[in-house]
């Protein structure tokens, strides 16, 4: 993932040229490795995000001094990050175990080439020397190394606030897919960050590390939204497909408190159905799914779909040929348990 540094290279630019069907395939996902890869920029320059500094004390307090090493090391001179680390998500909202074992297939070559181009500007550091080696046996090594470290620091830095992450990261879509809808791609990417300009069928994005330009070709564009980011970040690498990952809006609402509701409250509210629906909500799910762990025909679990979309308890999302349902930022309100997923 590319940065964007405040003294070097400010008049770089990385363009993406989308056609009609690129901008049509044009979509959002919810990355947890994304939030976990670009939190690493933070532990290693607390300044860049003010209001995560608790979080940050709070992770360096739990992290060995060999895994901080080597994970903040990962984090290149000018803030980018090596684009193995992000892989482009599949669905709307994948696992992070999902996307960890992409990173673990990756191959010795694209490694190499990753973690150089995040150090053509600096020295490589000491721990990752082994990154030039013409055998490839101890870059898969540093690769599994890397991978091993950032299970270790997803669940100490990530896992425990993830709820609340995706909750902020839902939030942000539904905005910016009421922009979209409102003003098309012009409005969506000029309320996105001062850095993207739309025109003329490119998005252009400024002041980056690098200069390159890329054609979608019928790839589309993805958008990773993300609570760790302090302005637009492509990838490096111009041979990657177009994604974009951007900072979004509420991260100051991330530490806020979640209030709990009572069960039975919320049962008395919504009618028992309902509020089983509601609650088994907390991932994404198609109909069928749910008509099968509730015992229910697919016909009576859509009436109550319908109910709790209608009233914006839920959210609906396309995933190839089926509809994905979840919770809400309100309906999580509501049921109160957005601490306990």
């Amino acid at each position: 993932m590319a940065a964007t540094p405040s003294d070097v290279a400010c008049s770089l630019m990385i363009s993406f040229m989308l056609s009609v069907e690129d901008l049509a395939d044009t979509r959002f996902a919810i990355s947890p490795i994304y939030q976990t890869v670009l939190s690493l920029r933070v532990l290693r320059e607390p300044g860049l995000y003010a209001l995560h500094l608790p979080w940050r004390r709070s992770v360096l307090g739990r992290l060995d001094a060999p895994g901080a090493d080597l994970l903040m090391s990962l984090v290149g001179p000018d803030r980018a990050v090596a684009d193995f680390l992000t892989p482009r998500p599949t669905e709307f909202a994948v696992t992070f175990e999902e996307e960890l074992a992409a990173v673990r297939r990756t191959p010795p070559d694209v490694v190499r080439r990753d973690v150089l181009a995040v150090y053509v500007r600096g020295r490589l550091p000491d721990i990752l020397q082994e990154i030039t080696a013409d055998d490839d046996a101890p870059v898969l090594a540093l690769r599994d190394a890397i991978c091993d470290h950032l299970q270790r620091y997803w669940e100490i830095a990530i896992k425990p606030t993830w709820p609340q992450m995706r909750l902020v990261l839902e939030a942000d879509m539904t905005y910016r897919a009421r922009q979209l809808a409102v003003g098309g791609a012009r409005l969506l990417f000029a309320d996105m960050h001062p850095n993207l300009r739309w025109q003329d069928g490119v998005l252009h994005i400024d002041k980056m590390i690098g200069r390159h330009h890329v054609a979608a070709a019928g790839r589309g564009l993805l958008l990773v939204p993300s609570v760790f980011s302090y302005k637009p970040a492509p990838p490096v690498s111009p041979q990657e497909p177009p994604v974009l990952a951007y900072p979004c809006r509420g991260v100051a609402t991330l530490w806020a408190p979640t209030p709990t509701a009572d069960a039975a409250a919320v049962t008395s509210l919504l009618g028992a159905p309902r509020a089983r629906l509601l609650h088994l909500l907390a991932e994404p799910l198609p109909t069928v799914e749910i008509a099968r762990r509730l015992t229910v025909t697919p016909s009576a679990v859509s009436q109550h779909l319908k109910v709790l979309h209608a009233t914006g308890l839920i959210t609906r999302a396309r995933d190839g040929r089926h509809v994905l349902y979840r919770r809400s930022p309100l309906g999580d309100q509501v049921v109160g348990q957005a601490a306990e997923q």
